[in-house]
C-alpha cells in the first residue's frame, strides 16, 4: 500500500514522503491516526500542498524543541529515594520519575523522549539525554539523593 506521510513516523519517514507499507499497517494504524493519506492520483497534487504545510510544521516543532532544550540545559532536578548503606537504592529511578520531576519544575515532556539506558539504582549525579526532536537532543542533570 502506498501512502503519503502527513507527519514524521519513526523508522518510516518524514512528512511528505511517499512510502510503501503493509496494507494492514497503513489501514489500521497510519490512516486512522491521521499520520498518512492514501497515495492516489488526486493526492499526489495535494502532496505539494502537504509538503509546504509539513515544512512549516517541522520548522515550528524544531523551534519549540530548541526552546525546551535551552530550558533543560539550565535546569537540574532532585529525586529523593530510600537507599541502603552502600548508596544503592531500594527501588530505582525511571524515565517516568524524571518526567514527573521535570513537570514539577514546569517542563512538560513525554516520558518516552527521556533516553535512559537503564533505571538508575544508585545515589549520585547523572546526566540524562532527552531527544526532543530528530535534530535536537538535550541533557538534564538528575541528582538522586537519600531520603
Amino acid at each position: 500500500m502506498r501512502v503519503i506521510l502527513k507527519s514524521e513516523v519513526p523508522h518510516l519517514g518524514d512528512a511528505g514522503d511517499i512510502v510503501n507499507v503493509a496494507a494492514g499497517y497503513g489501514r489500521n494504524y497510519l490512516l486512522p491516526r491521521g499520520l498518512a493519506i492514501p497515495a492516489s492520483e488526486g493526492s499526489v497534487k495535494e502532496l505539494e500542498h502537504q509538503t509546504r504545510v509539513a515544512d512549516a510544521i517541522r520548522r515550528k516543532q524544531l523551534a519549540g524543541a530548541q526552546e525546551i532544550a535551552a530550558k533543560l540545559e539550565n535546569s537540574a532536578v532532585s529525586i529523593r529515594r530510600e537507599a541502603g548503606e552502600d548508596d544503592k537504592l531500594f527501588g530505582s529511578v525511571t524515565n517516568r520519575d524524571i518526567a514527573e520531576a521535570l513537570e514539577a519544575e514546569g517542563i512538560v515532556l513525554d516520558r518516552r523522549t527521556i533516553k535512559l539506558a537503564e533505571p538508575i539504582k544508585a545515589i549520585g549525579l547523572f546526566t540524562i539525554p532527552i531527544r526532543l526532536h530528530r535534530e535536537v537532543t538535550a541533557s538534564v542533570r538528575v541528582y538522586v539523593i537519600r531520603a
